[in-house]
């Protein structure tokens, strides 16, 4: 089982969710965060004053998959993700040692 990170542009995440449910993948979790990479920053006006923003809004998915559909979940959210220009984002895999579901106890796979 694989945990699947992505940082994206709120704007991509309804594209994104769609992506992942056609390929019959429901349970994600969304989390709104702030950062940069190379995209720095930039600066915008606001009431005739000029001041730098540092921290782009960002869209956080979490989701577990089990190992056979980890390359079909990452090209999903890679192709619906990419707009083509900087700051579309990161994917991150790590390995998951363990899943439970609370409610009934399932474990595995079964639990996703």
């Amino acid at each position: 089982m694989k945990l699947i990170t992505a940082i994206i542009k709120p704007f991509k995440l309804d594209e994104v969710r769609e992506a992942l449910s056609e390929i019959g993948i429901s349970g994600i979790t969304v989390t709104e965060v702030k950062g940069f990479g190379r995209q720095r920053g930039h600066t915008e006006l606001y009431r005739g004053a000029e001041y730098v923003v540092d921290f782009l809004p960002k869209v956080k998915l979490e989701l577990a998959v089990d190992d056979g559909e980890l390359d079909k979940a990452i090209e999903a959210i890679k192709n619906s993700a990419n707009s083509g220009k900087i700051g579309d984002g990161k994917i991150f895999v790590s390995e998951l040692e363990q899943v439970i579901r609370i409610r009934t106890g399932e474990t595995g796979a079964d639990a996703i």
